[in-house]
């Protein structure tokens, strides 16, 4: 081994210095050269949508500030990563490469490449854990296989050994020599295509604050109040009742490690198997996104098809002029509307009125939950891959743990029970705002007058309702039987 050792990190969905597994091997050994690579075609056919390349820039902007703070350049490169690899490698003279792992099967199965070819090369590879509690294998059944059921893989997970204590980041970075000269080849951030031209990004700016400093601020804020009263205002979307913290994870700005012992510390540091109440509610949202990545992992086609194959026969309608209303917020439910819109305005939605915009789709509409998936995949600044496929499978039957089929949300009980006051759907339906509580989730009840009186012609100020829930229920359940008999309507 060469004196003085040079390693590589490759960061991905890791996009910080705290906490960074890969980074504190790295620095701890000698001096690093950080690198990204820019390589969407590596991730077909799930490359980062449209959002996620916006947060992306955003995201990247504050992590190569953090490293040249610290002394060290971030490199940037366009793919194929294993060319990028080879050629900084030979620049820098490096020694080594390191990189968190990642668990979608296209990134996997690269990654697998990727390792190979570097250790024949002669390079050392090590690949660590750095974006979740646990790794996919790790919880297991008593037969040593992969729970398909939350509840007793919850249960399984807090028997575990508790997460360890994450890492400061590294007191001090230093770079080779050979990295100036590479850091002059970088492209521009901007050539990187990731920013939308034109330009449709102004309200995401306005709330989302992009990078670790943004998402340690957001994690400080949420366990300070929030927290206190999550179990029952996370299912409001008119209040600010979640974290929003699922971009800076699915990013990496912030490890899960640094959240569930942030909460356990607002509870005396308790272990997390003895916290009840609205901590114990938190927790459980961070088990479900191991449990959505152990899916994935265990069950890598589940990105494009049913856990449950029979669900391959159910009779999907393709109605693109449906799903194109769904999209845009045109359904004439309106807090299916207000979901949507709010999805296309702030590249996010609150996580119950996902539930109910999803559940529409598939259940009032029977479109596949595919199409959702995808329209998901390009508008959400948190599209994961494994969260996504596990909350359209849910949705849809189909999957792990899934709600069952003749489990269909009524859109507007749903909106009165969830947003009683009908705040969230003024906020995001403004044509709407007149109407009392009593007739705002259901404007196509309402009596003549009482829509004149708010300046509301259905049909022209707001869409008719697109479906009568009720028929599209029994039609919905009528093809749930091509599932149970084989049989195509």
């Amino acid at each position: 081994m060469k004196a003085h050792p040079v390693t590589i990190v490759w960061f991905r969905h890791d996009l910080r210095l705290d906490d960074n597994p890969a980074l504190l091997a790295a620095a701890a050994r000698g001096v690093i050269v950080p690198l990204f690579i820019f390589a969407p075609a590596e991730e077909s056919p799930w490359e980062p949508g449209a959002a996620s390349r916006w947060w992306l820039h955003h995201s990247l902007e504050k992590l190569a500030a953090a490293l040249e703070k610290s002394g060290t350049p971030l490199l940037l490169r366009h793919g194929p990563s294993l060319d990028a690899l080879q050629k900084i490698a030979q620049q820098c003279d490096a020694t080594h490469v390191v990189w968190n792992r990642r668990y979608e099967p296209a990134v996997i199965k690269r990654d697998t490449l990727i390792k190979q070819t570097l250790l024949a090369s002669g390079l050392i590879c090590e690949s660590f854990n750095g974006g979740l509690l646990f790794e996919p294998t790790q919880v297991a059944t008593k037969e040593g296989k992969p729970y398909q059921v939350f509840t007793p893989f919850w249960r399984t997970l807090l028997k575990c050994d508790e997460p360890a204590e994450p890492f400061p980041k590294p007191k001090t970075l230093s770079a080779p020599a050979a990295l100036a000269a590479a850091h002059q080849k970088n492209p521009t951030l901007d050539a990187l295509g990731l920013l939308p031209n034109p330009d449709w990004a102004g309200r995401m700016r306005s709330i989302w604050r992009p990078g670790e400093v943004g998402a340690a601020a957001r994690l400080a804020a949420f366990v300070q109040k929030p927290l206190f009263a999550y179990g029952n205002e996370r299912d409001r979307p008119d209040r600010e009742g979640t974290s929003s913290l699922s971009p800076h994870l699915h990013f990496g700005e912030l490890s899960p490690r640094r959240i569930w012992h942030a909460v356990r510390e607002q509870v005396g540091g308790k272990p997390a198997a003895q916290i009840t109440g609205d901590a114990e509610v938190y927790l459980r949202e961070l088990g479900w996104r191991e449990f959505a990545n152990h899916l994935l992992y265990h069950f890598p086609h589940t990105a494009a098809a049913p856990l449950r194959a029979d669900y391959a026969r159910f009779p999907w309608v393709n109605d693109p002029i449906g799903l194109r209303a769904w999209q845009r917020g045109r359904m004439g439910f309106p807090i299916v509307d207000a979901g949507m819109r709010q999805l296309w305005s702030l590249g996010w939605m609150h996580n119950r009125v996902r539930m109910i915009v999803a559940s529409f789709l598939v259940k009032d509409l029977r479109v596949s939950w595919l199409e959702g998936a995808r329209w998901f995949w390009d508008t959400l600044v948190d599209a994961d891959l494994a969260a996504n496929t596990l909350g359209w499978q849910w949705a849809a039957g189909c999957g792990a743990d899934a709600a069952p089929y003749f489990r269909i949300f009524n859109p507007t009980s749903q909106g009165k029970k969830f947003d009683p006051n009908g705040e969230y759907v003024r906020q995001w339906v403004p044509e709407l705002t007149k109407l009392s509580a009593a007739d705002i989730h259901a404007p196509a009840e309402s009596l003549p007058q009482t829509l004149a009186a708010a300046g509301i012609e259905l049909g022209q100020d707001y869409p008719e309702p697109i479906v009568d829930h009720a028929v599209a229920r029994q039609r919905a359940l009528e093809s749930l039987k091509c599932v149970s008999t084989g049989k195509r309507s």
